[in-house]
């Protein structure tokens, strides 16, 4: 594979973030999942327990598309569902103890070589780094909102607002 290169700041992070998703992409297809499912069972395992409301407003999904989502992970044995003792008619949905026995073969390649990468850093870089990452993924699960928020709005039927309707452009004259 070719190392692309730049010197654009904005190309070089978009490289970034392909290549973050492309590894997302190889982690759920290596452990046999779609792509949300990975996500789901990763947000699943990492908070430990969530209400399936909370999931389906983490993921972006449906309420149906998201029973739909444990179903799946469930019959696969990923998850477990569980009542919730406060409100039994809440489904709280929590990661199997053995979601991911090999999940080091999964993230393993990743994590070896980010580590090498991290290793060229100071202690102090490396500080900076993770104050980056900490408050990055708030800002990208809010830009995430954001752009489905928008999404839905085009995706509703019905006539669509014109463009700069308040100062329409004038018919050509020829």
């Amino acid at each position: 594979m070719a190392n692309e290169t730049s010197e654009d700041p904005h190309v070089i992070f978009r490289q970034y973030l392909d290549a973050v998703g492309l590894h997302g992409v190889a982690g759920a297809e290596a452990a046999g999942l779609q792509p949300t499912e990975w996500y789901a069972v990763s947000l699943i395992a990492l908070v430990g327990r969530m209400t399936s409301g909370d999931l389906a407003a983490r993921i972006g999904l449906t309420t149906g598309a998201t029973t739909r989502l444990i179903d799946r992970l469930e019959k696969a044995g990923y998850v477990r569902r569980t009542s919730d003792p406060a409100d039994r008619r809440r489904v709280i949905v929590e990661a199997s103890a053995e979601t991911f026995p090999d999940i080091e073969d999964v993230v393993g390649p990743a994590r070896r070589l980010i580590a090498e990468v991290l290793d060229r850093y100071t202690t102090e870089q490396r500080e900076v780094l993770f104050d980056y990452f900490t408050h990055a993924a708030p800002a990208y699960r809010a830009a995430a909102e954001e752009i489905r928020s928008r999404a839905a709005r085009s995706r509703r039927p019905g006539p669509k607002p014109k463009e700069n309707a308040a100062h329409p452009t004038p018919p050509a004259t020829e």
